[in-house]
């Protein structure tokens, strides 16, 4: 399998001892049609705390390596994969994603999932039978964390949010259920945040409140955040850097996406 020679450098203006996560030569093959598609990672150091931006086209490869990242999706290859309980603090423990991978240990992994991950959908994924209250309690009520509900009040005040928390899905704007689908995801605060799309139903003044307030709480949680969008000027004011994807057509039978990173 041919492999890039592009680097996945690190983002933010420095590198921690110990990275959130870190990845060596990842590559992952999808084959439909008799046709591939191939997304290499070389190296991805995350530090903690920072907030990256992946921009890139349609179909280059920004959801499937959201979908690794989320442990949800297994590379076809991979030398390294390491999920720390935090980053930035030498010596801190990481779990060996590949070796987990390897030994098939789901249970292992649905734990990481679960205590380590806050993920926002791009339709924000709130379950319409349930209040906007009842919504953010999710993930504490997962991971039986009750002893927080009283930090679902105190985001709903930062996010602005604090009125609408007894109301249901339906009755809430997109821009009002993205910012729940975003508190829900950084509630039991999880080391990293993936964020596919969340501000993509609502305008661009909406968005640029949402993200500046995603970031500030985020990060005020000791949360990395990776969030998907299509408009790199969303995100240039609040991104400490910015991947993008460029894609390759190898031959008639191969596409490949190679990994930018890029500084603020």
């Amino acid at each position: 399998m041919a492999q890039t020679d592009a680097n996945f450098a690190t983002a933010g203006s420095a590198t921690p001892d110990d990275p959130l996560i870190e990845i060596r030569n990842l590559v992952k093959v999808r084959r439909q049609g008799g046709v591939e598609f191939e997304l290499a990672v070389p190296e991805f150091m995350l530090p903690g705390g920072s907030f990256v931006a992946l921009v890139g086209e349609s179909g280059c490869g920004k959801s499937t390596l959201l979908d690794l990242l989320a442990l949800v999706l297994q590379p076809t290859s991979c030398e390294r994969f390491l999920f720390r309980n935090s980053g930035g603090e030498t010596g801190s423990s990481a779990d060996d994603v590949l070796a987990l991978w390897r030994s098939g240990d789901e249970k292992a992994l649905a734990g990481l999932r679960r205590s380590r991950l806050g993920y926002v959908l791009q339709s924000g994924g709130l379950l319409p039978f349930l209040t906007a209250r009842q919504n953010l309690r999710l993930p504490l009520n997962i991971n039986a964390e009750r002893n927080g509900y009283a930090r679902v009040e105190q985001l709903a005040e930062k996010m602005g949010i604090a009125g609408l928390l007894s109301k249901k899905p339906r009755f809430l704007s997109g821009g009002q259920r993205q910012r729940v689908a975003i508190l829900r995801a950084m509630v039991h605060r999880p080391a990293l945040i993936l964020a596919d799309e969340p501000t993509a139903a609502v305008d661009r003044a909406r968005a640029r409140v949402i993200v500046d307030d995603f970031r500030r709480l985020a990060v005020a949680g000791g949360s990395s955040v990776i969030m998907v969008t299509h408009d790199p000027q969303l995100v240039e004011r609040v991104a400490d850097a910015t991947w993008t994807f460029n894609v390759q057509q190898a031959s008639d039978r191969l596409t490949r996406s190679v990994c930018v990173a890029g500084s603020r």
